[in-house]
């Protein structure tokens, strides 16, 4: 049996860290990233923590789940949004896991943080 080395396709390699670059290259993205590492969140929780229209959230939630950075689990009539606890990409564990060095001391996701304890789906959702 002949064995055959591929080199990997650095086009393809890059594309893969541009995308990953550009889902953390806005600051709603990063806001819904460190609201996740507290909190499983739905879509009308993280339109209230941002205080955006539902379309933009699903836009910034549809890149960081392309991204790996998120997953979504149905539970019920809940659509649930996570931290992905085991992404292919192992840049993704990483970058996540080094967001509290880049950004735990910014005024606005402090401030986020306080918000995110006391959001609650059942009033949120509801209304």
């Amino acid at each position: 049996m002949i064995l055959y080395y591929i080199p990997i396709n650095n086009e393809m390699k890059m594309s893969e860290s541009i995308k990953l670059f550009k889902a953390l290259s806005d600051k709603n993205r990063l806001r819904i990233l460190k609201a996740l590492q507290s909190k499983v969140l739905c879509n009308c929780e993280i339109r209230e923590l941002l205080q955006l229209a539902n379309s933009t959230v699903s836009q910034h939630l549809k890149i960081l789940k392309e991204s790996e950075f998120i997953i979504e689990q149905k539970e019920g009539k809940w659509v649930n949004y996570l931290i992905n606890p085991a992404p292919n990409d192992k840049r993704v564990s990483s970058i996540l896991s080094s967001l509290d060095f880049w950004i735990n001391d910014s005024e606005l996701i402090i401030n986020d943080m306080k918000l995110v304890c006391c959001l609650n789906r059942e009033n949120i959702c509801n209304n």
